[in-house]
């Protein structure tokens, strides 16, 4: 984690920034001695589909049918309202 000022934050963005996104290094600014902000890299976000698009062929087209009926346990596809 680096810890920098706000001036030298000011003064070297761009060098900042680069750690952060190459590096993934946390970045910490301060003013007189005050820790103002933290800076770090994005945290990337999965759908479940790309997060299940690399099983496929890990199961057996049945039991893979199978776990697909029981994650969906009794949902339908119907939109309600919540606050009813």
């Amino acid at each position: 984690m680096l810890v920098i000022s706000a001036t030298d934050l000011a003064r070297r963005t761009r060098e900042v920034l680069d750690k952060v996104v190459i590096h993934g290094a946390t970045v910490v600014v301060e003013r007189n001695q005050r820790v103002i902000a933290r800076i770090a890299p994005e945290v990337p976000h999965i759908t479940a589909s790309a997060a299940l698009a690399g099983l496929e062929g890990v199961l057996p087209p049945e039991e893979a049918d199978a776990w697909l009926r029981d994650i969906r346990g009794n949902f339908d596809e119907t939109v309600r309202d919540p606050r009813v």
